[in-house]
């Protein structure tokens, strides 16, 4: 069943949802439906090459979170 979501925008962000909408022939709704489904699997998910070179470097990842735990580095964010 479909849900109803409320988001509040500025007129300039609802001018480029718009225009961006038309250019696909879409409605605004459906439009950022596709964009916010676009974006969460394009860029939120871990594709296999990706997750293959961050297992390469697994020992040294707990190594690196060990020294932070252990106070030998500071994070600066």
């Amino acid at each position: 069943m479909a849900k109803t979501i409320t988001v509040r925008v500025e007129d300039t962000t609802y001018d480029i949802f718009k225009k961006a909408a038309e250019g696909q022939k879409r409605t605004i709704s459906n439009y950022l439906e596709f964009a916010a489904l676009n974006y969460t699997v394009n860029e939120t998910v871990v594709d296999d090459s990706e997750m293959k070179e961050i297992l390469a470097f697994e020992n040294d990842i707990k190594k690196g979170l060990a020294d932070i735990s252990a106070g030998r580095y500071k994070v600066i964010g």
